[in-house]
Formats: C-alpha cells, structure tokens, sequence
C-alpha cells in the first residue's frame, strides 16, 4: 500500500469486484467506507457497478492529497487487466473481500 501524511485529509483509490471476480473496477473516494455502501445499495441503479453487481473491494491505497489520488487512479484504470491483477495478489493473495474493514452505519433519520 502506498500512503502519503503530509495532508489533513484522507482520499482512497480502490478496486471493486463481484462475487465471481470477473469484473474490476477501480474509484477514488474521501469515504470508502460510505461509498462502499452505496455500491452495494446500488444508489445508482443505472452505474457500471449497479449493472454488474460489483461491490467487493479488494484493493485500496490511501493518500492525504486528492491531486495524488486522482492521478493514481488514472494510472491504475490504464493499466491492462493482468497488471491490475497483479496490483491486487501483491496486496491482497487471496483477492478476500475486504469490506468488513470498512463498516458504515447510514445515518439514522
């Protein structure tokens, strides 16, 4: 995981799959805990991730700039699946679904 401090704030770029891990998809956040969430509530019924049930995260970095975590993004969507692959069984070589460590309780109204 690469991780920058010279910031205050907290910016994460992840990579979501679905069940059969057949699809990947990759993001940037403020929230992952909270965004996590909305994949899975599919608050975007008509999103990419929404369509294909894509809502485990199996690979995330954190940063403290949104300028760094914005480019990291772009660097990794243009990576070829097999590098994205590869990205991910370095971090996580079991590809386990990692959302348990991202709880979030939706406000109560």
């Amino acid at each position: 995981m690469i991780e920058y401090n010279e910031g205050i704030y907290t910016f994460y770029v992840y990579i979501l799959t679905n069940v059969n891990k057949t699809v990947l998809y990759t993001g940037v956040t403020n929230h992952l805990p909270k965004r996590l969430y909305e994949h899975k509530e599919k608050i975007n019924p008509k999103s990419f991730t929404a369509k294909y049930n894509v809502h485990y995260l199996i690979y995330f970095e954190k940063f403290s700039w949104i300028q760094l975590a914005i480019e990291r993004e772009k660097e990794i969507k243009n990576l070829t699946r097999q590098k994205k692959l590869d990205l991910i069984l370095a971090f996580n070589p079991e590809m386990e679904f990692l959302n348990e460590r991202f709880k979030f309780s939706e406000p109560k109204e």
